[in-house]
C-alpha cells in the first residue's frame, strides 16, 4: 500500500521582532525547512518589526518528514544576515490536529546542537562467548550531515558509547558525506550483559581550534542487540534534546496555518466501483434532477473542503476524459434551480467551484500568455496610482511633471491616464486570445451558454448567457489574478504596497468589465467613474470575444487527450538559467555557468543563447532518471541543480544549472520531476557533489553508485500536478466516510414518526449487494437505491483499508527495529 503525504503551510505574519539594525527595525523574512532541507523563503519586508506575508505553500512528500522549521532572518545588504529566531513543529505535533494548526507561536533561540541532519549507516552486533564479551560497531558511511565550517562542509568522525566504554573512528576531511568502513569493538564485563542500558553513537565534526561540534547522535537499546544477531540499517542523527523554549515570547511571534495530510493508497482495482458509480452520475440517461453519488458528495461536503472537493473531482474526470460533461451536469443543475438570472453562480455551490478550479486546472498556461507581459511591465514601472480622493498621498508621488510640485488632480489625471492604457492593454490581450484558449475551456463555456440560454429565455434576460461565462472567466479567474500575481504563479513574490493599489484598481476596473457594465455608478466608489467610459467601450469587444470562443466545434474535445493537465507541445515552465559548461578547460567556478533560456515540455527539456534563438539543444524527458540538488561546496555556488539522463547505451550524463534564488530552485526542481515522473529508470541514489579530480567533492570517493537519496517525487503542489486517479479518488472516498452516518440517516434510516402511514419509510435489507439488486422494492425516498450502494462501495473500502493495515502491523513484528 502507498503512502501519501501532503503539507499545507501559510506564513501569515509576525509580531514584536526584535529589531536588529541600528535604524531600530528589521528587515525579516522567512526560510522554511523540511528536516533541515530549504524549501521555501519568504519575501523580505524592509523596516518592520510586525511584518505580513501571507504566502502559501504545499509539499507532496511521499517519503514523509520528521520535522518542520521556520527561520526568521534579517537581512542585512552587507555581511551575514542575522538570526531572529525558529519555531519548530515535528510530524507528530502537525498530525495530531485533524483540521490542522492555526495559531500565534513563539519563536525560540537557535541552538547549534539542535541544529542536526542526516543519517548514519550501522552494523552493531553482540558477540559472546565463554572467554570475553563485546560490542561490535560496524560505522559504514554518513550522508547529507550539517555543515559545521566556513567552508560549507564539516570534519566528521564517530564516537560509540555503551557505559563507560568508548571508541572512535578516523575523522574524514572536508565532507557532508563520510565513508568510514571502520569496525570499532567495545569489550564488555559479563554483567554488563544483563543491562537494559543504551548504545549511542555519536557524530562530531572535529576543529583544529576550539571545541568540536555535535553533528548528531542515535540511541539503540541494548536490549535489542539479544534479539537479532545483526542489527544493521540507516539511523536518523537526532539532536542533543536540550529544547529551550524562549520565555515569554521575547524574540516575537509567527502566526502560521499548517495542516499534514496523510493518507494510505489501495491499490488501483480498490477504488474502482467509487469511480464507476461517479462516472454514471454525468453518463447515465437518468434525469439530471435525479439523485447520484455527485449530488449526495455535495450534500455532505462541508463550506471550508468543497473548494478541495472541487479540484479533486475535475481531476478524476479530467483523467476519465469526461470533464466537460461533468462540468455539464453540475451546472444545468445549478442553472435549473435559479430563478433569479442575478444570483446565477453567485454561492460557493460544488458547480462554481469545480469551474473555478476546472479552469485553474487547464488554464493557467494560457493565462500567463495572456497575462505575464502586463503584469511584468507593471511591477517593473512601479507607478504611483491613487483615485480615492481620501488615499492620495502627495508625498509619496514622484514627480509627474517639471513643476516643483503636484496637485492632487495632477496625480488623479495621471492616474486615470495610466490605468487606461493598463486596462486596454489587458482587455485587448484577453479579446484576442480565442485561439490560445484550450479547446476544452471553450467547449466547457459553450456547454454553459446552451444551458443558461435554455433556462432564461425572457428579452430582458439576453445578456445572462455572456454574463455566465464572463463571471467564471473574468471575475473568477482574470481579475484574481491581477489582484495577486503570486497566487497565479505569476510573479515570484507578492507586490509591494504601490503596486498592490495599482493592481487592486485594475481588478475591479476588469470585475466591471465582467459584468458588461451593468452595475456602473451604483456602488460607493464613485471615484471609479473616469474609468466608466473605457469600461462601456470595451462591452461589444467582450461579447464579440464570447461568441468567437464558444463558436467550437463539441467534437474538438474527444480528440485531445485529458490524461495529462496540459498538451505534450506546450511550455510548461521556461525563463533564464545559468548553466554550467561542461566543454573545454576547467574555468573557476563564477565564469563556468553562462546564461542560457531554458523551456520545458512533458517531453523535452532544452534550452538556447536567447528566448528567440533559433537552434535549441534538447534533452528527451524521458531519458530523465533523477532531478536533484547539488551540494554548495561542489561549486562553491548556491541553488545548483543537477539533471541526470541516461542514454540508449547506458551512460550517465549530467548537466547542472542555477537558479537565481532557492524558490526558483524548487520550482525547477518540482516541474522537471512532475514530467518526468512516470519514467521507469529513476536513479534510488545520486551524488550531491561533482566527479572532480578523479573522486566525487561529496564522499570522496572515486567509483560510487551515489551518496545520497533521490527526491523523485518531492514536488511542490500547484494547479500542473500531475493526474493520480488513486490519490484523486482516496480523498473523496475519505470525505464520504466522514459523513456517512448523515449519509445513512438521510437516505436509509425509517422514521419512528408516522409509522402507520402508509407511506412509511422501509429500512434497507443490510446485505444489499453493490449493483443494488437487492434492495427493498418498498423503498420511498428518491436516491435510497444509489445511496445504499454508495455506503457499500464505503464499507468496501473500509475493509480493504483495514486489512492493509493489519498486513503492515504483521510485517513491523517481524523486524525489531526498523531504523
Amino acid at each position: 500500500m502507498a503512502k501519501n503525504t501532503s503539507l499545507y503551510f501559510r506564513i501569515v505574519e509576525g509580531r514584536n521582532l526584535p529589531a536588529k539594525d541600528v535604524s531600530g527595525t528589521s528587515d525579516p523574512y522567512c526560510i522554511v525547512k523540511v528536516d533541515n532541507e530549504v524549501v521555501a523563503r519568504t519575501a523580505t519586508v524592509w523596516k518592520n518589526l510586525n511584518p505580513f506575508w501571507g504566502e502559501e505553500y504545499t509539499l507532496h512528500l511521499p517519503m514523509g518528514f520528521h520535522s518542520l522549521s521556520f527561520l526568521v532572518m534579517d537581512e542585512d545588504t552587507i555581511g551575514h544576515d542575522d538570526v531572529i529566531g525558529k519555531i519548530t513543529l515535528s510530524k507528530e505535533a502537525i498530525g495530531s490536529q485533524a483540521k490542522g494548526l492555526d495559531s500565534w507561536m513563539n519563536l525560540t533561540r537557535v541552538d547549534p546542537d539542535e541544529e542536526v541532519q542526516g543519517e548514519i549507516h550501522l552494523s552493531l552486533e553482540l558477540l559472546k562467548d565463554t572467554i570475553k564479551s563485546s560490542l561490535r560497531c560496524q560505522v559504514i558511511e554518513a550522508r547529507d550531515l550539517a555543515p559545521r565550517d566556513i567552508s560549507g562542509t564539516s570534519d566528521p568522525f564517530g564516537r560509540v558509547i555503551f557505559n563507560n566504554h568508548s571508541a572512535e573512528t578516523s575523522i574524514i576531511k572536508k565532507t557532508r558525506f563520510p565513508h568510514w568502513g571502520e569496525t570499532l569493538e567495545l569489550e564488555l564485563d559479563a554483567e554488563e550483559l544483563n543491562e537494559d542500558g543504551t548504545v549511542i553513537v555519536e557524530v562530531w565534526d572535529w576543529d583544529m581550534v576550539g571545541k568540536n561540534d555535535f553533528l548528531g547522535k542515535v540511541e539503540i537499546p541494548f536490549a535489542s542487540l539479544h534479539k537479532t544477531p545483526v542489527l544493521e540499517g540507516w539511523f536518523r542523527l537526532l539532536p542533543l534534546g536540550n529544547n529551550e523554549a524562549d520565555a515569554g515570547g521575547k524574540l516575537g511571534a509567527l502566526r502560521l496555518k499548517v495542516r499534514l495530510v496523510e493518507d494510505r493508497i489501495l491499490p488501483s482495482m480498490y477504488y474502482q466501483p467509487l469511480i464507476e458509480l461517479l462516472v454514471e452520475s454525468v453518463i447515465s440517461p437518468t434525469e439530471v434532477e435525479d439523485r447520484s453519488a455527485l449530488t449526495m458528495l455535495e450534500e455532505v461536503t462541508t463550506v471550508e473542503s468543497r473548494q478541495d472537493v472541487a479540484m479533486t473531482l475535475v481531476k478524476i474526470y479530467l483523467g476519465q476524459g469526461l470533464v466537460v460533461p461533468f462540468l455539464d451536469y453540475l451546472n444545468t443543475r445549478e442553472v435549473n434551480h435559479t430563478t433569479d438570472p442575478n444570483t446565477l453562480f453567485r454561492s460557493n455551490s460544488l458547480a462554481s467551484k469545480a469551474m473555478e478550479q476546472f479552469m485553474k486546472a487547464v488554464g493557467m498556461l494560457y493565462l500567463h500568455e495572456v497575462l505575464k507581459p502586463i503584469i511584468n511591465r507593471i511591477f517593473d514601472e512601479r507607478k504611483y496610482i491613487e483615485l480615492d480622493p481620501c488615499k492620495i498621498d502627495l508625498n509619496r508621488t514622484r514627480r509627474i511633471s517639471f513643476k516643483s510640485g503636484v496637485s492632487e488632480a495632477e496625480v488623479r489625471d495621471y492616474s486615470v491616464e495610466m490605468l487606461q492604457t493598463y486596462l486596454t492593454s489587458i482587455i485587448e490581450s484577453i479579446v484576442s486570445s480565442v485561439d490560445q484558449c484550450p479547446s476544452v475551456m471553450r467547449v466547457a463555456f459553450k456547454q454553459l451558454h446552451k444551458r443558461v440560454e435554455e433556462q432564461f429565455t425572457e428579452p430582458e434576460n439576453e445578456d445572462v448567457k455572456y454574463l455566465a461565462i464572463s463571471g467564471f472567466f473574468f471575475l473568477r479567474f482574470f481579475a484574481p489574478a491581477i489582484l495577486t500575481p503570486k497566487l497565479f504563479q505569476l510573479r515570484d513574490q507578492h507586490a509591494d504596497t504601490r503596486t498592490s493599489r495599482t493592481l487592486l484598481l485594475l481588478a475591479k476596473a476588469l470585475q466591471s468589465v465582467g459584468n458588461l457594465g451593468l452595475q456602473l455608478g451604483h456602488g460607493k466608489e464613485q471615484w471609479m467613474s473616469p474609468l466608466h467610459p473605457i469600461i462601456l467601450r470595451s462591452v461589444a469587444s467582450v461579447k464579440d470575444f464570447l461568441d468567437k470562443l464558444i463558436d467550437i466545434d463539441h467534437d474538438i474535445v474527444s480528440s485531445v487527450p485529458q490524461r495529462a493537465v496540459f498538451m505534450p507541445s506546450v511550455t510548461v515552465k521556461e525563463g533564464y538559467l545559468q548553466k554550467h559548461k561542461a566543454e573545454g578547460p576547467q574555468l573557476l567556478s563564477r565564469f563556468a555557468f553562462k546564461k542560457r533560456y531554458f523551456w520545458l515540455t512533458s517531453e523535452t527539456l532544452s534550452y538556447a543563447k536567447t528566448s528567440d534563438w533559433q537552434v535549441r539543444s534538447s534533452i528527451p524527458i524521458q531519458r530523465v532518471c533523477a532531478v536533484e540538488r547539488v551540494d554548495e561546496n561542489a561549486f562553491q555556488q548556491q541553488n545548483v541543480m543537477q539533471v541526470i539522463t541516461q542514454d540508449n547505451d547506458g551512460k550517465l550524463n549530467t548537466m547542472y544549472i542555477q537558479c537565481k534564488n532557492v524558490n526558483e530552485l524548487n520550482q525547477w526542481l518540482s516541474a522537471i520531476r512532475k514530467v518526468s515522473i512516470y519514467n521507469e529508470r529513476m536513479l534510488p541514489s545520486f551524488h550531491p557533489g561533482v566527479h572532480r579530480s578523479g573522486k566525487w567533492t561529496c564522499c570522496l570517493q572515486a567509483d560510487r553508485a551515489g551518496c545520497s537519496r533521490t527526491h523523485s517525487a518531492v514536488t511542490l503542489g500547484d494547479w500542473s500536478d500531475p493526474l493520480d486517479p488513486d490519490v484523486e479518488t482516496q480523498m473523496i472516498y475519505k470525505q464520504l466516510l466522514q459523513s456517512r452516518d448523515k449519509l445513512r440517516k438521510k437516505y436509509l434510516e425509517m422514521e419512528d414518526a408516522d409509522q402507520t402511514s402508509s407511506n412509511k419509510e422501509k429500512r434497507i435489507n443490510p446485505d444489499i449487494h453493490p449493483d443494488g439488486a437487492e434492495c427493498n422494492a418498498q423503498l420511498t425516498k428518491p436516491g435510497q437505491s444509489v445511496a445504499a450502494r454508495l455506503l457499500v462501495v464505503i464499507e468496501d473500502l473500509e475493509q480493504a483499508h483495514a486489512t492493509f493495515q493489519l498486513r503492515e502491523k504483521e510485517d513491523a513484528t517481524r523486524v525489531i527495529l526498523n531504523p
